[in-house]
């Protein structure tokens, strides 16, 4: 699919109608945000980052143009630039869409679009809508946020009013999934010779209800997302052989997500659990047939608080552990993380606010890369982060 190209129709679509309209009548609209990271760890250096040593090698701009050049019409495409350690240090695309809303009960979406599975996919682009400076990492992986924020394709949504029990929002999607070449998720497979030239891609179905219980605040929803199979190539350095082209098979799989959220002027209690099965199969004609499992499986539960109209204070706990092995944690450090997390947020104004964040994290499973630890992880981690932010 010529990601691109999609991208350009959806706005080429949505401007058609509006050739003949005035800059006020199309309602355009720009926001965006830019923030800064610091990073400090106790041991063990994260995200490809100097952190022990203290890092601020974390920058991140956003800018979104939007236009409504009808009623049911809105057309918009956000860019964004990102560095963290070695990833990124570039302009990429977040979505460009062009959203038809019928009816409360039915609207569609194409272009490329954001991915509406669990609780925050939605929403983790916008860092100054939340209080914490990293989310869950097992769920929502910083250094694959590109990834699974958004895919090539369309989106149908719509709320049905049950009345007295309620109202029930729906979301459908199918498209193409892409991890870029230097996504977080190939920096481990990657240090040990495993390149994926073109990257990843994967046609992709979904489906998600987020039920609005009677119960003012309290949101109950569900997800389900399918990964079909695909065919990727890829490159192995292996010793004596050198390099070698291979084909990475990426079997099918279901991934559930389920999420609860209850929220009100002051107060906020969400939780969520993810699974997420891999089965992939790594061939060179002749050669040699590699077979690659996980079965990973992340949970949290979080809440915050408004101490203030500026202050705001949260904490979280959340769990990952690939179960490939066995079901227990004998494998290593290297299979779980277990995070406890204390967070800060003020607000200077409506545009200037700053982050202050505690991790205590116990495992090695998520976060960290062997060439910037040359001498082993440790076992655990404290890692503190300060980030400051504008928005416009």
């Amino acid at each position: 699919m010529n990601r691109l190209f999609v991208g350009a129709m959806a706005l080429a679509l949505g401007t058609i109608p509006a050739a003949a309209q005035s800059l006020d009548d199309l309602n355009i609209q720009i926001h965006g945000y830019a923030t800064q990271g610091f990073l400090y760890t106790t041991q063990n250096n994260i995200f490809t980052t100097n952190s022990s040593n203290g890092s601020p090698a974390w920058t991140e701009a956003v800018i979104n143009v939007s236009a409504q050049p009808t009623p049911k019409l809105r057309i918009g495409v956000q860019a964004r630039y990102f560095l963290l350690g070695n990833f990124g240090n570039a302009i990429t695309l977040d979505w460009a869409a062009a959203d038809y809303k019928a009816s409360d009960k039915f609207g569609v979406r194409f272009g490329k679009v954001k991915t509406p599975s669990g609780l925050f996919n939605e929403i983790q682009d916008i860092d100054p809508g939340y209080i914490w400076s990293l989310l869950p990492q097992g769920i929502y992986p910083i250094t694959s946020r590109n990834s699974i924020l958004s895919h090539y394709g369309g989106v149908i949504y719509g709320t049905l009013d049950l009345q007295t029990a309620g109202k029930l929002e729906y979301r459908g999607w199918a498209g193409e999934r892409v991890l870029a070449r230097d996504d977080g998720y190939f920096l481990a497979s990657e240090e040990t010779g495993t390149d994926f030239p073109s990257g990843y891609k994967q046609i992709v179905d979904g489906a998600a209800l987020h039920w609005r219980t009677p119960l003012h605040g309290l949101m109950l929803g569900a997800s389900l997302q399918h990964d079909n199979q695909s065919d990727n190539p890829l490159t192995l350095t292996i010793p004596e052989l050198g390099v070698m082209s291979a084909t990475s098979r990426g079997n099918a799989s279901d991934s559930p997500q389920w999420f609860g959220k209850f929220e009100t002027s002051k107060f906020m209690l969400a939780g969520e659990y993810s699974r997420q099965p891999l089965y992939i199969v790594t061939a060179i004609p002749d050669v040699i047939t590699e077979i690659g499992r996980e079965d990973n499986r992340s949970w949290y539960g979080m809440a915050s608080y408004k101490l203030t109209d500026k202050l705001t204070a949260g904490v979280y706990h959340t769990q990952f552990i690939d179960k490939a092995v066995n079901d227990t944690l004998t494998s290593g450090t290297n299979r779980y993380s277990k995070d406890w997390v204390l967070s800060g947020r003020y607000d200077f104004n409506e545009f200037l606010y700053a982050k202050a964040e505690q991790h205590f994290i116990d495992g090695t499973g998520l976060g960290y890369d062997i060439d910037l630890n040359p001498n082993g992880l440790q076992p655990d981690t404290k890692l503190t982060i300060f980030k400051i932010g504008v928005s416009f």
